[in-house]
C-alpha cells in the first residue's frame, strides 16, 4: 500500500469515529428544551383518578387504596394514610414532562436504574378506569434531575419535580406514626408489670411516687418522668392490622401498662419482639383496634425496667480520705 492509500484510509477511519462520536452524543446527551415536544410523561393521568399505588424499592413493595375516598394501607387492616402525603406524590407525578430526553435505548435502563429488573423506585398505578402504568424512578443525575420511566416505553427523562428519597415503601412515611396518646396532667396513676415485677406510681398533687416506697428509700423522679413521657405519647414504627394473632405474644406480655385518668384506664402492652427484625415489638393499647411496632428502644425500656431503676442510688459511705 503506498502513502496516498495509507493516508486515505486514515481519513475515512477519522470520519467514521467523528461520525461514532456524534451520535453517541446524540443518544445520550439530554436534550435541549427547543428541540423537543413537551407534554406530560402521562397523557391520561389525574391525581383524582387514581384508586391504587404500589411503591417498591428493591426489599419490599407498600400498597396504598383508595376507599370511599379515603387513603388506606389495605395489608394493614386498612389503616388511615395522611392524605396530603399521598396527593403531594400524585401530583408531582402529573407535573412530569417529556422535554428533557435523555436517552432511547433500552441498553441505559439498567445504568440509569429504571429497568424491570433493576430500578430505585417503581410506582404502580391503578386509575379509576382500570388502566395501570408502571412509572420507574431511578438515579439522579444531580439537584433536580431524576432519571425517570414509564410503562414499556424505551425513552428516559429527567425531572425535578420526582426524586426516589422522597418516595419510600416505608408505611410510617405515609401516616401519622402517633399511635397512643393523653396528656400527662390527667394521669392519676400508673402500673408497670414485666418479668421483673410489679410498680405502682400514684400521684399527689402534682407530685409522683412509688407506692411501696419503704423508709430510707428516695424515689428517681427523673427515671420515672421519662418512662412517663414515653408512656403517655407512643410512636409506632408501622402498624400490623387489627387481627390478633398467636404470635403477637399478647396472651402473656412481656409488659403491661396499666394507666389511669380521672375519665378512663388504659392498658398499654409490649408483645413478642419481632423475629424477622429485633429492632421493635408488637404493642397494643386498649382505646385502639389496631396492633403496631413500636421500637425496641420504647418496648426494652418497658420490658427490662426493675425496682432500682426507679430509686435514688444510696449515697456513698465516707472514706478515711473524706473524713
Amino acid at each position: 500500500m503506498n502513502l496516498s492509500q495509507t493516508n486515505r484510509l486514515q481519513q475515512i477511519l477519522l470520519i467514521v469515529l467523528v461520525v461514532q462520536i456524534a451520535l453517541a452524543a446524540w443518544v445520550f446527551w439530554p436534550q435541549t428544551a427547543a428541540s423537543q415536544t413537551s407534554g406530560p410523561l402521562l397523557s391520561d393521568f389525574s391525581t383524582d383518578n387514581v384508586s391504587s399505588l404500589a411503591i417498591s424499592d428493591s426489599d419490599k413493595t407498600l400498597t396504598l387504596t383508595k376507599q370511599d375516598g379515603q387513603w388506606v394501607l389495605p395489608d394493614a387492616g386498612d389503616f388511615p394514610v395522611t392524605e396530603a402525603n399521598v396527593t403531594t406524590l400524585l401530583d408531582n407525578i402529573e407535573k412530569v414532562q417529556t422535554n428533557r430526553l435523555v436517552t432511547q435505548t433500552d441498553t441505559s435502563h439498567r445504568r440509569l436504574q429504571v429497568a424491570p429488573d433493576d430500578f430505585n423506585r417503581r410506582l404502580e398505578l391503578t386509575m379509576s378506569d382500570g388502566a395501570t402504568h408502571d412509572l420507574y424512578v431511578g438515579s439522579s443525575a444531580g439537584a433536580g434531575a431524576t432519571h425517570v420511566r414509564v410503562d414499556n416505553q424505551p425513552e428516559v427523562y429527567l425531572t425535578g419535580d420526582l426524586n426516589a428519597f422522597d418516595i419510600n415503601p416505608q408505611a410510617s412515611s405515609w401516616i401519622d406514626t402517633l399511635y397512643f396518646t393523653v396528656p400527662q396532667t390527667a394521669t392519676t396513676k400508673l402500673t408497670l408489670k414485666n418479668g421483673n415485677g410489679t410498680f405502682e406510681f400514684v400521684k399527689d398533687g402534682e407530685t409522683w411516687t412509688l407506692s411501696d416506697l419503704a423508709e430510707g428509700e428516695t424515689f428517681n423522679q427523673t427515671a420515672f418522668t421519662n418512662m412517663l413521657n414515653q408512656i403517655i405519647s407512643v410512636r409506632m414504627t408501622e402498624p400490623i392490622g387489627t387481627e390478633a394473632q398467636a404470635d403477637f405474644g399478647l396472651d402473656t406480655p412481656q409488659a403491661t401498662v396499666t394507666l389511669d385518668t380521672a375519665d378512663e384506664t388504659y392498658t398499654l402492652s409490649v408483645g413478642a419482639k419481632n423475629p424477622e427484625d429485633s429492632d421493635n415489638y408488637i404493642f397494643k393499647a386498649s382505646n385502639s383496634p389496631y396492633y403496631v411496632r413500636i421500637s425496641s428502644f420504647i418496648g426494652d425500656n418497658l420490658v427490662n425496667k426493675t425496682r432500682s431503676d426507679f430509686l435514688e442510688a444510696p449515697a456513698a459511705a465516707p472514706t478515711s480520705e473524706s473524713e
